[in-house]
């Protein structure tokens, strides 16, 4: 499906005012994807897990405008108090969708959102928050347009979802999803994620306890430093390896081998956050107590056999990786070992879930 295939066909028809409310969860990539060209085009394929309670809750009231004007007319409200600081992210992104929604400067909007974790620290905030607000302006297209097609309706909603924050995309769907052009894949591409569930049983119900290292907000973005690997002395190199990992996943998760999952997906972090440190400018998310508890995981590992493994998103939070069948041993040594490298001890559980749904 080509991005002309999203275009509104008609839209005559527009209702006065509503409101809209949507969840969409947050995802962990387990091969990543970092540097992309314009308009949020991936420079490899990237797969990931869909989770469950780390979500955001939007809710898009819309009014339609007594005068039509030439701008957008919107306000956001991040847990109830006027965010003007995400104003300038949302206006781009409306530039960016206008030509696919081209009612958006007929309404005022009012976008109330809230995250069940905490904004900006690697927790791929913008991810679940993008996706919701698209599964919003998806919804009140249906109620003008009629759409009744539900894989188009979570395609278009991806689409729209990448164009706001490329992670998003993956944020639609479950319990994993892929974006972006591989050879090996046939059904993929660049516009949007797609849903990939020829996955061994255990991978169903994986659990994600996200280790909360650094609460604060990100010293470099993840929009930066998607730009810094232009010019990467080891880009090229990096984005090769990346489609090599890809097949070499896919056959991992339909096998169902745990040893091997945990070996490619610890190598997938650390190589993205050896991008980072080999850049110029070079950074460094990471925090010594990120390292600590990632030579505890290892240590644990190598004592008990149990299939227990990190993975990082662009930040110094950890994602715990393990089957359902093994947490109560994962959970105990979690409390015992690893809260106490967690700022203020905070950790949050969450498994691998199905993905973003309108709710009213």
């Amino acid at each position: 499906m080509t991005a002309s295939k999203f275009l509104m066909k008609d839209y005559s028809s527009l209702p006065e005012k509503g409101s809209i409310t949507s969840e969409a969860p947050s995802n962990i990539a387990l091969v990543k994807y970092w540097g992309k060209r314009d308009i949020q085009i991936p420079e490899n394929t990237s797969i990931s897990f869909t989770l469950n309670t780390c979500k955001t809750i939007t809710t898009l009231h819309f009014e339609k405008k007594e005068n039509l004007t030439n701008d957008y007319s919107f306000q956001v409200y991040l847990d109830g108090e006027r965010t003007t600081s995400f104003e300038p992210k949302i206006g781009k992104f409306f530039e960016r969708i206008e030509e696919y929604l081209p009612f958006l400067k007929n309404y005022k909007f009012k976008i109330e959102t809230s995250n069940s974790f905490p904004h900006s620290s690697g927790i791929a905030s913008s991810a679940s928050g993008m996706a919701a607000l698209s599964m919003c302006l998806v919804a009140l297209e249906k109620q003008i347009d009629n759409l009744k097609d539900n894989l188009y309706f979570q395609n278009k909603a991806s689409f729209l979802a990448r164009l706001g924050s490329g992670s998003a995309s993956r944020s639609i769907d479950g319990p994993m999803m892929i974006w972006g052009k591989h050879e090996a894949i046939p059904e993929s591409t660049n516009n949007y994620a797609i849903k990939y569930d020829k996955i061994d049983p255990v991978f169903k119900e994986y659990q994600d306890t996200i280790l909360l290292v650094d609460k604060g907000e990100k010293q470099v973005s993840s929009t930066v430093g998607h730009q810094l690997m232009y010019g990467h002395p080891f880009s090229e190199q990096r984005f090769n390896q990346a489609q090599d990992n890809m097949v070499s996943l896919l056959e991992i998760l339909e096998s169902g081998n745990l040893k091997n999952f945990i070996s490619l997906v610890e190598r997938e972090a650390l190589t993205l956050h050896a991008m980072m440190m080999t850049s110029n400018p070079y950074f460094i998310l990471m925090k010594p107590n990120t390292l600590e508890i990632i030579n505890r995981i290892w240590a644990f590992r190598k004592e008990t056999n149990l299939n227990l493994c990190f993975t990082l998103d662009a930040g110094a939070n950890v994602h715990l990786l393990y089957p359902k069948n093994e947490a109560d041993k994962t959970l105990d040594f979690i409390k015992k070992e690893l809260v106490a490298y967690c700022k203020n001890g905070e950790y949050l559980c969450d498994n691998v879930g199905s993905g973003a749904s309108v709710i009213i």
